[in-house]
């Protein structure tokens, strides 16, 4: 037989072969046995799920990769402020451009508070000083503002308000308590502040005969600092008066006589052995127009007719004045105590004890 035509038949049968093998590929081991549409629904499932895994990795990539990105450009934005090292007092500086928000409230809050302790030391120790320099302690404090502004004001950049102040405290031994309001008138150019009204209570108003004369006058002028500034000085005059009484009062008991208290402007000295022959020492406290305290004695007299008919020298008659000389040399305690000195010692009623 010729060859020929045999190979020819061989190789007709290989394709045959081979196209039978691939339009039936042979099947899983898992899958021998089953029926065509129950392998195909298989091959279907495993492929799905190869899927799935395949876009939740990439999902889980695509997460990590943007969480990269957003470190590494926080990286970039801080690199800066890293790299170069700061200088001598620019650390502040660097972290408040990186951080300016964060930086801006801890400073500003740390700062406040830090500011605010400190002026509130430094005003507790000056009210302490002021305290103890005039003996005045306020005590209770209230405010409150009426805004009284109208449109037409408004308008013309005009601001009204009326401040009501309540205040209570003490001035050594004397409690006060007063009540003022003040009027602020503010526009473009200036600001003034008046005071309308003022009222002051002073408790006990009858221990100083003068006090009520002091606030009378300070209420019709309406001048609160001259009242503060006058009122420790008036009341420490005062308490100075009341021992000067109490002193002579207790060294001379039968001469020295204070009908109202020690702490009346007068003391009368009487002579025990000689009866009719009175002196009477007037101390007043007096406050001038800048609200100057001042005091101002004088002195009376009182001396029976015949005495005087009997007084050539007219020394009776010019005792007021040389008592105010006495005064401007030898000051007021002293004064006091060389009149009464003599004055008891040439009629005999007693000696100092």
């Amino acid at each position: 037989m010729c060859p020929g035509p045999q190979r020819a038949r061989d190789n007709v049968r290989a394709r045959l072969s081979s196209r039978k093998s691939r339009a039936r590929p042979r099947l899983p081991l898992q899958l021998r046995g089953w029926t065509a549409p129950s392998a195909r629904r298989f091959e279907a499932l495993r492929e799905a799920r190869v899927c799935l895994a395949a876009a939740c990795q990439r999902r889980a990539m695509d997460s990590e990769l943007a969480e990269v990105r957003a470190l590494e450009a926080e990286i970039a934005a801080l690199r800066p402020a890293c790299e170069d090292p700061p200088a001598p007092g620019g650390d502040a500086a660097s972290v408040q451009k990186a951080f300016p928000e964060i930086y801006q409230t801890d400073s500003e809050g740390c700062e406040s508070s830090k500011d605010l302790g400190s002026n509130l030391g430094h005003l507790e120790s000056e009210l302490l000083f002021l305290s103890t320099l005039t003996g005045i302690s306020i005590r209770n404090y209230s405010k409150k503002t009426d805004n009284l502004t109208s449109p037409e004001m408004a308008e013309k950049s005009i601001k009204k308000v009326l401040q009501r102040h309540r205040l209570s405290g003490t001035c050594h031994m004397i409690s006060f308590q007063l009540e003022f309001q003040i009027l602020e008138v503010q526009n473009k150019e200036n600001l003034s502040s008046v005071i309308t009204d003022l009222n002051i209570v002073m408790e006990p108003i009858t221990t100083y005969s003068e006090l009520s004369e002091f606030v009378s006058r300070a209420e019709e002028r309406r001048d609160l600092f001259t009242f503060f500034r006058s009122l420790h000085i008036f009341v420490e005059w005062c308490e100075y008066r009341k021992h000067t009484f109490k002193h002579f009062k207790e060294k001379y008991p039968e001469a020295v006589h204070l009908p109202e208290g020690a702490s009346a402007s007068y003391m009368r000295v009487q002579s025990i052995s000689q009866p009719g022959f009175e002196l009477v020492v007037i101390w007043r406290i007096q406050t001038d127009g800048e609200g100057k305290v001042l005091p101002k004695l004088d002195l009376l007299t009182k001396v029976p007719h015949q005495a005087l008919q009997l007084d050539k020298k007219g020394v009776v008659e010019t005792a007021a004045v040389g008592f105010r000389a006495l005064l401007s040399v030898l000051g007021i305690e002293a004064a006091l105590e060389g009149l009464l000195s003599v004055f008891c010692t040439e009629h005999g009623s007693q000696s100092p004890q």
